[in-house]
């Protein structure tokens, strides 16, 4: 597997979003314009959840580093049910998994928005 060395400093966003666990803050950095790394952190929760969450988070980054498109990565999340979902504004978030899932859709959605405004980043 090739996998793209990390810069010494990256560019991101960071997104909140609430889950059955708690609020889910997860920030997607990005190099010459592609996501390259993802971190997750439940605000106030700890234990199973927050470790979970910080697993999706290096696999996610190790898949975009090796080539996997981030839109087969959402699909895998989205999606997933868990014990716990919450809906907010008639939207249900069914699982942590889906909520990173969210995430990454929102961010590709909105790195498009920027391009077709001619603000790419690349």
């Amino acid at each position: 597997m090739t996998r793209k060395a990390r810069p010494k400093t990256l560019s991101g966003f960071t997104y909140r979003i609430k889950t059955g666990c708690g609020t889910l803050y997860t920030t997607v950095n990005e190099d010459d314009g592609k996501v390259v790394e993802v971190f997750a952190r439940m605000g106030k929760a700890g234990g199973c959840a927050s470790s979970q969450i910080e697993t999706m988070g290096r696999l996610i980054s190790l898949g975009v580093r090796a080539g996997a498109p981030v839109s087969d990565i959402i699909l895998q999340l989205q999606g997933i049910s868990c014990h716990s979902p919450i809906t907010v504004d008639d939207e249900t978030t069914s699982s942590c998994a889906d909520a990173m899932g969210k995430i990454l859709r929102l961010h590709m959605a909105e790195r498009e928005k920027a391009c077709v405004k001619g603000e790419c980043v690349k």
